[in-house]
């Protein structure tokens, strides 16, 4: 297999954005995503199996046809195939052989990376839909709407975003006033509720600072004192009156560790169903449709909010979704509320041939 793009072009994203669950992703995460992506050539006759057993990696084919066996079936397909829109790993239980029929090119994604901004973007979707609803927060709802859009907390565990908007303070500035300076050790970072401010660095601790750059509303200055004890790297002035929302690095810390919710194994799970409970999978509808447990109830962590007043108080829900960590921020949330909800252990990945047994595929 030969490495033959570093990085994808408009083309490529057209199709990556067909691809499950790759296309819930908003644009400013998939654009997050893709940094770590490559695209590969396969040669016709050569074998895929090393790589759709990777631990790490997900593969999707974007031309070509491959031949894939497992101990009891056979497929044989082409990129034009719409079950090509998932993992090539899920298109058979048990894959042993795995074939190139014709030069192909394939797309490799980070399985973890991608569950872990599909977890943040869709739970960020959820608090969206919490702002929205609270006409209290309507001055705020923009930047908020902003902050749960960017990047900026990948790190932070999605089910403490609501902690996250909390630990902001509102700070009135005016124009003239300088934020950050070049060479200060940072203890904190800013979003720019209102207002625009200029970035400024000098060459040398003896040169005048020039002007590089302008932010306005919705931008963030200063993340990286969140991150490292490296030195501020620009002067941050403002250029007009507005208001910054400030983020100490203390508080920052306190937001990386995960709040407890109830976890349960496989074996507890099922007890549990058999006693009356309600699986809940929050996967997206693409995901469900594709295989999902009987009798689950398909949720999706983005329509949380919406679906959530269905539940029964009074039933034990276990959670599910590929690694845990979207059914984890969802248990948070439906916690909250006040439902009986415990989520499935690191998710179904871990169990190939129980998951198999256990979900319906299409």
């Amino acid at each position: 297999m030969e490495r033959v793009v570093p990085a994808l072009n408009g083309i490529e994203l057209q199709l990556l954005q067909t691809m499950v669950p790759v296309n819930a992703l908003t644009l400013d995460h998939l654009e997050s995503l893709l940094r770590n992506t490559s695209v590969e050539t396969i040669c016709a006759g050569s074998s895929l199996l090393s790589a759709l057993l990777s631990a790490r990696e997900d593969i999707y084919l974007l031309s070509g046809s491959i031949e894939l066996k497992s101990p009891s079936q056979r497929w044989v397909g082409d990129a034009h195939d719409p079950r090509c829109r998932f993992p090539l790993s899920q298109l058979l239980p048990s894959i042993n052989e795995a074939l190139a029929l014709s030069d192909c090119t394939v797309i490799r994604i980070d399985r973890i990376q991608l569950d872990n901004i599909l977890a943040w973007d869709q739970a960020s979707h959820y608090i969206m839909l919490e702002l929205s609803a609270n006409r209290e927060l309507d001055g705020d709802a923009d930047w908020m709407t902003q902050l749960l859009t960017s990047n900026l907390f990948y790190k932070v565990p999605p089910m403490n975003i609501r902690q996250i908007l909390d630990r902001f303070k509102a700070i009135p500035v005016a124009a003239g006033d300088t934020i950050i300076r070049q060479g200060e050790l940072g203890e904190c970072c800013y979003f720019i509720k209102q207002g625009r401010v200029g970035v400024y660095q000098a060459a040398s601790e003896r040169s005048a600072s020039q002007i590089i750059a302008e932010l306005g509303g919705g931008r963030c200055f200063g993340e990286d004192a969140l991150i490292n004890d490296a030195p501020r790297n620009a002067t941050i002035t403002m250029l007009s009156d507005g208001v910054l929302m400030k983020l100490d690095k203390t508080d920052f810390f306190l937001l990386l560790k995960p709040p407890q919710v109830n976890t349960v194994s496989l074996a507890a799970a099922l007890i549990a169903i058999a006693a009356g409970g309600k699986w809940i999978d929050v996967r997206t509808e693409d995901e469900y449709d594709h295989g999902h447990s009987e009798g689950a109830i398909n949720m999706p962590l983005k329509l949380l909010k919406l679906k959530s007043r269905m539940l029964n108080d009074k039933c034990h829900y276990i959670v599910y979704c590929n690694s845990g960590r979207r059914s984890e921020a969802a248990v948070k949330f439906l916690a909250d509320e006040g439902l009986n909800v415990s989520f499935l252990e690191r998710g179904i990945e871990r169990f190939s041939s129980d998951s198999d047994s256990l979900f319906t595929r299409s």
